[in-house]
C-alpha cells in the first residue's frame, strides 16, 4: 500500500520521467504477481502432485498383495536393498532363501530380503507381491504422496518468484539502458554549447 500510495504522489512530481512510472508501475504489477501468483502456483503444482502420487499409489495397491513368506535358509547379506525406508541401514536385514504363496494359489520360492530378526528357518514375516507373485516393493502410502505434494508446490513457488523477479530485473535493466541512450542524446544535443553565455539566444 506504502509503494501504491508513494507511486500515486509521485505521479504529480514535475521531476518524475515517464520511465520512474513504467519502472515503478511494473514494480507493483510483480508484486501483485508474487503475492497473488505465488500461492496459485504452489497450490495447483501441489494438487497436481498430490493427485498423480495417489492414483499411482491406488494402482499400486491394485496390482499388489501382500502375503506370508517362510525363511527355509539364510543367503547372507542383501547386495542392494530397494526399499527407501531401510536403504539407509543394509546392513540390519538379510536375504534369505524363503517360500511363499502366490496370489494365484501357487507356491513360489527365492531369495528376498527379511526384516531384521527374521533371518532363521521357520521364521515368518509379509512380503508385497505382484499379481504375478513376484516380490514387489509396498505401494507408495498416501503420507508420502502428501509430502511430495508439498516439496511440489513449494518448488513451484519458489520457481514461480525466481521467474517473476528475473523478469523484473531484466526490464529494469531495459529501462536504465534506455535512460543511458537518452541522457546520451541530449547531451550530444547540448554538451557543445554547455557554460557558453548567451547560448541559444
Amino acid at each position: 500500500m506504502r509503494t501504491i500510495t508513494g507511486l500515486w504522489r509521485w505521479r504529480r512530481n514535475p521531476l518524475h520521467r515517464r520511465t520512474d512510472r513504467v519502472e515503478a508501475w511494473f514494480a507493483v504489477l510483480c508484486g501483485v504477481l508474487l503475492l497473488a501468483g505465488g500461492p496459485w502456483v504452489a497450490l495447483t503444482a501441489g494438487s497436481a502432485t498430490e493427485r498423480s502420487l495417489l492414483a499411482t499409489a491406488a494402482a499400486e495397491r491394485s496390482q499388489r498383495e501382500q502375503t506370508v513368506a517362510t525363511v527355509r535358509r539364510p543367503l547372507g547379506q542383501p547386495a542392494h536393498d530397494a526399499d527407501p525406508e531401510t536403504a539407509q541401514a543394509p546392513h540390519t536385514r538379510t536375504r534369505v532363501l524363503a517360500r511363499w504363496t502366490a496370489p494365484d494359489g501357487t507356491v513360489r520360492t527365492g531369495g528376498i530380503v527379511a526384516p531384521p530378526g527374521s533371518d532363521a528357518p521357520g521364521d515368518r514375516f509379509r512380503i508385497w507381491t505382484d499379481l504375478r507373485g513376484a516380490p514387489a516393493q509396498p505401494p507408495m502410502p498416501p503420507m508420502m504422496a502428501q509430502t511430495h505434494a508439498w516439496l511440489a508446490g513449494i518448488g513451484a513457488a519458489t520457481a514461480w518468484g525466481v521467474l517473476v523477479e528475473g523478469v523484473r530485473r531484466a526490464v529494469r535493466w531495459r529501462i536504465i539502458r534506455f535512460r543511458y541512450a537518452c541522457w546520451d542524446r541530449e547531451w550530444e544535443r547540448v554538451g557543445p554549447d554547455w557554460g557558453r553565455t548567451g547560448t541559444g539566444s
